[in-house]
C-alpha cells in the first residue's frame, strides 16, 4: 500500500543536473575570451575605442565610487543588516568631503569624507541594531534625510563664498589629489597601442589605462578591496562578524557580542560609502554638488549582489558598471562597436545554453543577438539618451541573469534582539 510519505523512484536513465561552479580559472578564461573578441571587432571596425588607455582610466575612476559603495554594503550585509542608506552616506561623503578639502586639504577631505559617511552609518545601526526599525524603512529614511540637510547647509554656509566659485547648490573648489604614474612606461604604450596591432594593442591600452595617470585614491580603493577579505575571511574578527550575518542567534551563544560587531560593520559601511562620495566631490570634480552621487549608491548594491557578496566579485561587477558609466563620458561611437560585440556574445551564450539543453534561455539569447545585430547593421550610432541610460539597464540585466546563483547571508535583513534564542 502506497503511503503519503512514500517517494517515487528516479528512472534509471536520469542523473542529477550538473552544476558549473565558476572558479577563478574560469572566469581568467572568460576575460580572456572577451578580450579576443572585442580585439577581433575592432579589427573589423577599424574602432579600438573600448580598449584605448583613454576609456579604461576613466572606467577605472568611475568604477571607484561604485565599488566602495558596495564594499559598504557587504560589510553591513554580512554582518545581517541590509543598508540602502548608502545613497545618502555617500551624500554626506561628497559634502564633508568638499567643505574639508577646500578649508584645509584635500586629505583632510578624504578622512572628513569617510568620517561623515560613518556618522551615517551610526544613525542606521542605532535606528535598526538597538531600536529594531525595518532595515529598510531606516535607509529610506537616510535617503532623505542627509541630502536634505546637506543641500540647506550648503545654502546658508557657501553664500558667502560666491566670489570663491561656489553657488546656491555648488561648494568651492578644492585642491587635486595626486596622480600615480610609473616613469618611461607610457609612451611606450603609447607607441604600441598607436599601431593597432592585433590583440597587442588592445592589451597595451588597457594596460596603459591602468598603470598610467591614476589618482591615488584608486589604488586605496583597492588596497581596501583586499584588506576586506583577509580581514572577513581570514581572520576570528571576520568569522565573529559574519557569523552575525548567519545565525546571530548560535553567534551570541558562543560568546559573541553581535551588537558590537553589527556597529562596527555598518559604521565601517557608511565610512566605505564615504570615501566614495569623496571621491567625487574631491577627485572626479573637485566640488560639492546637489545630485553629485546620481544613484551610484544603489549601483554599487548592484555590484555587491552581483558578486554574491564577495569581495572579488564586488571587484568584477564594480568593474563592469564602471565601464559603461564611463562610456557617456567617451566617443559615442564606442557604444555602437558594443552593440555588436554583445551581438556575438549573447549567440555564444545561447549555443552554451543548447549544449546544457536549457532551450528556452537559449532562445532568448539568440533573439537578443539578432536584435542587436540588426540593430548595429541599420544604425550608424546610439543616440545619446540610450547611451546615459546605459549603465542602468546593465545592472538590471546583469542583476535578472545572476539572481539564481546568489546566496546572501541567512539572518540578512532580519532584526535581531539580544537573548532572542533562550
Amino acid at each position: 500500500m502506497s503511503t503519503a510519505t512514500s517517494t517515487r523512484p528516479k528512472s534509471p536513465g536520469s542523473a542529477p543536473a550538473k552544476k558549473y561552479k565558476i572558479t577563478w580559472p574560469v572566469v581568467l578564461l572568460l576575460i580572456a575570451g572577451a578580450l579576443l573578441l572585442v580585439s577581433i571587432v575592432a579589427t573589423m571596425t577599424g574602432n579600438h575605442g573600448l580598449t584605448a588607455s583613454g576609456q579604461i582610466t576613466a572606467a577605472l575612476g568611475a568604477a571607484v565610487p561604485i565599488a566602495m559603495a558596495g564594499l559598504g554594503g557587504l560589510w553591513s550585509e554580512r554582518a545581517g543588516v541590509v543598508n540602502i542608506g548608502l545613497e545618502g552616506m555617500m551624500v554626506a561623503g561628497t559634502f564633508c568631503g568638499a567643505w574639508a578639502g577646500y578649508l584645509v586639504n584635500p586629505w583632510v577631505g578624504l578622512l572628513a569624507g569617510m568620517a561623515g559617511g560613518a556618522l551615517g552609518g551610526l544613525l542606521h545601526a542605532i535606528v535598526t541594531v538597538t531600536f529594531g526599525v525595518d532595515h529598510i524603512v531606516s535607509g529610506v529614511g537616510i535617503n532623505l534625510l542627509i541630502p536634505g540637510i546637506c543641500a540647506y547647509v550648503n545654502k546658508i554656509y557657501y553664500k558667502d563664498y560666491v566670489a570663491f566659485g561656489a553657488g546656491a547648490n555648488q561648494s568651492p573648489p578644492a585642491d587635486s589629489l595626486p596622480n600615480i604614474t610609473i616613469p618611461g612606461l607610457s609612451p611606450w604604450l603609447d607607441t604600441i597601442e598607436a599601431h593597432h596591432w592585433f590583440l597587442v594593442s588592445d592589451i597595451a591600452g588597457i594596460a596603459g589605462g591602468l598603470v598610467t595617470n591614476l589618482s591615488v585614491v584608486i589604488v586605496i580603493a583597492a588596497a581596501l578591496l583586499v584588506l576586506s577579505y583577509f580581514l572577513l575571511w581570514r581572520t576570528v574578527f571576520g568569522l565573529r562578524l559574519r557569523s552575525c550575518g548567519e545565525n546571530p542567534t548560535a553567534a551570541e551563544s558562543l560568546g559573541v557580542n553581535v551588537y558590537k560587531y553589527k556597529y562596527i560593520a555598518v559604521i565601517a559601511s557608511g565610512a566605505f560609502a564615504g570615501l566614495a562620495g569623496a571621491y567625487l566631490s574631491l577627485v572626479a570634480s573637485h566640488f560639492y554638488k546637489d545630485g553629485q552621487t546620481q544613484g551610484r549608491g544603489f549601483i554599487g548594491l548592484a555590484a555587491m549582489i552581483f558578486g554574491n557578496w564577495m569581495p572579488g566579485g564586488l571587484a568584477m561587477g564594480a568593474g563592469l558598471f564602471g565601464f559603461t558609466d564611463s562610456l557617456q563620458l567617451r566617443d559615442a561611437d564606442n557604444v555602437h562597436v558594443l552593440l555588436i560585440i554583445v551581438a556575438v556574445a549573447m549567440a555564444v551564450a545561447a549555443l552554451w545554453q543548447s549544449y546544457r539543453r536549457k532551450y528556452t534561455p537559449a532562445l532568448i539569447s539568440i533573439v537578443v543577438a539578432g536584435a542587436l545585430s540588426v540593430w548595429y547593421a541599420t544604425t550608424d550610432s546610439v543616440q545619446r539618451p540610450l547611451i546615459v541610460a546605459t549603465p542602468y539597464v546593465i545592472t538590471l540585466v546583469v542583476l535578472a541573469a545572476a539572481s539564481q546563483r546568489l546566496r546572501p547571508p541567512k539572518a540578512d535583513g532580519q532584526i535581531y534582539r539580544k537573548g532572542q534564542g533562550k
